[in-house]
This record gives C-alpha cells, structure tokens and sequence, in this order.
C-alpha cells in the first residue's frame, strides 16, 4: 500500500514557478547576449511589424520573436529555410510558460559580411545616381532586334522564345550567352552587354535568369554588372529571380521584370491587340471619313438647291443688268470727277498767271539787272557811271549805259 506523499512547506503557484524560472535564466549573464545559428523553419511578419519565426537544427527547434523596432532595420527578407545567425537574449513568455530568444539582429549565416559590402555599394552607387529615375529610359514601343543576355541552357531563354513566338514572331532575337552563376559569370554579363551594345539597330537589352538561392543570384549584384547596365546605349530589362529578390542589376536597369517572362511580355507588343487596335483606327477613320463625306453632300445640295443653280440664265441676266447699272455709274462718277478736276486747274493755272512775273511786263513794266553780274537793280543810286545794264521788256531785252552827269539823278 502506497504512503500518501507528505504536503511540502511551500507550493508554488503556476504564475510564481514561471516567474522563478523567468528570473533564474534572465539573470544568467551567459543568456543576456547570445549568438544562435540554425535554420528558419516557420516565419510569419504579424500586422503589428513583429516578426515570429522558430530556429531549428536537427535536434532541436526554438521559438524567437524581434520585434518592430529591429525587424524594420532587417537588410533581407528572412524566409523558410534560410540558415541565419540570431543575436538576442533568452527570456520566458509567461503567459505560455515557454523561454523564447528575443532577436535584436539577424543575418544570413555565412553571407553577413557579403550582405554588408553589398549594401555599401548599394549606397555608394545610389548617392552616384545610377538607380535615379530621371536616368530611366522607355523601352521602344515597336522593337525589331531583341538582345537576350542568360544562359544557353536555361528555362530562362525558353520563357523569352515561347512569349516572343506567342505575340509577334518576327521580332529578332539575338542571345548573348553567358553563364549565370560563378566567379566568372559578372564578367561574361559585361563583356556580353558589350558586344550587344555594337550590334547595329539593336532596340533593347533583356538580361534574364531563373528563380535561384541569393547566393546563386550573387552575380547580379556584381558592381561592374550595374556599371555596364548603366552604360548600354539602348535600355536594359532585367529579370533576375523572382519578384521579392531585388539586385543591383534591377536597381541599375532601365525597367525591371520579376520573371524572364514578365520581361518578354513588356518588351514584345501583341500582334493580335496590334491588329484590334488598328481595326479600331481603321474603324475609326472610316466612319470619319464617312461623316465628312455627309457633311460635304449635304453642304453640295444645298448650295445646287440655290437659284444661280437652279436658274442660271436668270441669275445670269440679273447680273448683267447689275453690272450695266454699275458701269453707268461708274462712267457718270468719272465725268463729274474730271469736270471738278479740270475746273480745280484753271483756277490754279489763273493764279499762277497772276503772279507771273512775265504778265507784269506786259503792262509796261520792265526789269532792269547789272549787265555783267546780273543783278537787279532797283534803286537809281545803285548806278555807276558809265554802268552797263540789261533792261528786260515783255518782249525782250536791251543793254544801256549810264551816260549822265551826275550819278543816281
């Protein structure tokens, strides 16, 4: 028969053995500042901005929460399956009696250092202005030369083929194979954009890949990629990854697609909506022209309803009358103007006369001048003896000589 077990001095209750426990793990100085390396295994961003997610390794798996306030400050997107390193503290929820780390940074395992350097250049290439948007160019509405920058073997150049076949197969696709990934793959991209770049009537550039790691998309986030992207002549369509995964590559092209795909699809126009949207115009303008020709006919008949047409030797009679009337008129006005004229200039003509030097002469006056400087005399004491002078008559001129004794009597 078992003995019932004795009742101990202290109970503890269920909130004060979760506040013991509490207090002894968040005052141990070993769990104030931890680093904890392992996989993202669920991982859900609350409305809050708090991020929840739950660290595993084979054995074991931890639930950890960062709030808003460091979430914001994350550089990545963490997400299922990501090997990350966490730094918090070990704390105890009590309201699930469960310990939990509370994460203040987070970084990918294995890349934080990659991660840095490629946020430096990030910032270091922006303040340059090589992602602005004043420096985005429109892709060309109707492309002839496509290049296609992506590897030879990949799902990626099928995308392009397939959606460039569906909407307007004579577009020209010219690839520039390269290798996607690797120590060399940056290189090949650039000396690819290159070599592109001097093809003639080339439109526009799409440099593509499929969905991959962020180390597999690390070449995209090569400085010499951005660099050359910023420097081709003709606009660049990057498609690198999926939507969320966001490379120097898409920061520095002219227009980013999440998918090669995506890409195909804004770069090659759809012949069959070419083809509606011409039969619209098409439309359009027939039935312009269509009214214009109404308007026209209408304008037509009324003015053929009108008399001149409807009775033109009349209209015509009408007129000639009109004109004789006009004619006369015109005649009479003529005559009355030169008859006003005519009696203007006689009595200019009388006015003149009358001042006329010439018809003073005719009534026994005479005009007498210095014979040999012709100027006129008009006072008896302006002769000299033995003076020449000119004597002018109405009909003629005479020479004299001062012959009396005395001068000017």
């Amino acid at each position: 028969m078992n003995r019932p077990v004795p009742l101990p001095a202290l109970v503890y209750s269920v909130t004060d053995l979760t506040r013991l426990i509490k207090g002894n793990l968040e005052s141990d100085p070993r769990l104030l500042g931890v680093w904890v390396r392992g996989e993202i295994g669920t991982c859900k961003l609350h409305t809050s901005g708090h991020l929840y997610f739950t660290l595993k390794d084979k054995a074991s798996s931890l639930r950890c929460v960062m709030f808003r306030s460091f979430n914001r400050r994350l550089r990545f997107q963490p997400t299922t399956g990501l090997g990350v390193l966490a730094f918090g503290e070990v704390g105890v929820y009590e309201r699930d009696g469960s310990y939990q780390l509370y994460v203040r940074e987070l970084e990918p395992d294995g890349l934080g250092a990659l991660f840095l350097a490629l946020e430096q250049t990030r910032e270091r290439l922006a303040k340059e202005g090589l992602f602005s948007a004043e420096r985005k160019r429109p892709l060309p509405r109707f492309p002839r030369r496509v290049g296609v920058i992506t590897s030879p073997v990949g799902a990626a150049l099928q995308d392009i083929i397939a959606v460039a076949r569906r909407r307007f197969a004579g577009i020209e696709l010219l690839l520039a194979p390269v290798t996607v990934q690797g120590g060399g793959a940056g290189s090949e991209i650039v000396q690819a954009l290159r070599r592109l770049n001097r093809e003639k009537e080339l439109d526009v550039v799409i440099l593509a890949r499929g969905g991959g790691s962020k180390e597999d998309l690390w070449t995209f986030n090569d400085e010499r990629v951005a660099r050359a992207i910023a420097a081709s002549r003709v606009p660049v369509v990057s498609a690198v990854g999926h939507e969320i995964d966001v490379t120097l590559a898409d920061l520095a092209a002219d227009v980013r697609a999440p998918t090669p795909s995506a890409a195909a699809e804004l770069v090659v126009p759809d012949r069959r909506h070419l083809e509606q949207e011409l039969e619209r115009c098409a439309a359009r303008l027939r039935q312009a022209a269509g009214e214009q020709w109404r308007k026209k006919k209408q304008r037509l008949l009324q003015l053929l309803s009108r008399r001149p047409w409807r009775e033109p030797a009349l209209f015509l009679a009408e007129k000639r009358q009109a004109l004789a009337y006009a004619t006369d008129g015109f005649k009479r006005a003529r005559r009355q103007f030169l008859l006003r004229k005519a009696a203007q200039l006689a009595e200019t003509r009388r006015a003149f006369t009358a001042l006329d030097p010439l018809s003073v002469l005719e009534r026994g006056f005479a005009v007498v001048m210095d014979a040999v400087s012709g100027v006129p005399v008009t006072r008896a004491s302006q002769v000299q003896r033995g003076q020449r002078l000119r004597v002018r008559f109405a009909d003629g001129t005479v020479i004299v000589r001062q012959e009396t004794g005395e001068e000017g009597k």
